[in-house]
């Protein structure tokens, strides 16, 4: 076993796990953590993607032991007391259907708009391409950014 401290969605935890243990898999079952969904278990689809110091990773592709010491966010933990802009604007924009990977874009698109706060529409869809969604065909998700972004309201 080996020991980490991290702080996860505010909260500091100090725990035991298994060197081959993966983040995803810390996440959600030794911390009960289930919003970040667990989705190709090979990092091609980016469900599991969270944000370790503000950036965003796959957490499936990720160790638990390499988040010592990091401040990792989850879908449970951007919003606070209500939602997050950029999960008002999925829902506003109908940028969900079967909401599997919804965790994982929304992370990533937090991320993109903190590189870039005014992304155009191929930027938007660049910036998301390690997130795969089989359901919307990505045009309402691109709106959604876009909303989030304060380009189109």
């Amino acid at each position: 076993m080996s020991r980490i401290e991290v702080t996860v969605d505010g909260v500091k935890y100090a725990d035991g796990v298994e060197p081959r243990l993966l983040l995803v898999h810390y996440l959600r079952d030794q911390l009960g953590l289930v919003g970040t969904p667990i989705g190709c278990d090979t990092s091609n689809c980016g469900s599991c993607t969270v944000h370790v110091d503000g950036v965003s990773v796959k957490s499936c592709s990720m160790l638990a032991v390499q988040a010592d010491g990091t401040e990792v966010t989850t879908i449970q933990g951007i919003a606070g007391d209500g939602m997050h802009p950029m999960q008002r604007a999925f829902h506003e924009q109908h940028a969900l259907q079967c909401g599997y990977c919804t965790p994982g874009m929304i992370m990533a698109a937090i991320d993109l708009l903190n590189d870039n706060p005014s992304p155009s529409d191929e930027e938007v869809r660049l910036g998301l391409e390690g997130n795969l969604c089989r359901c919307t065909g990505y045009q309402n998700i691109v709106k959604a950014v876009q909303q989030a972004a304060g380009v189109h309201q």
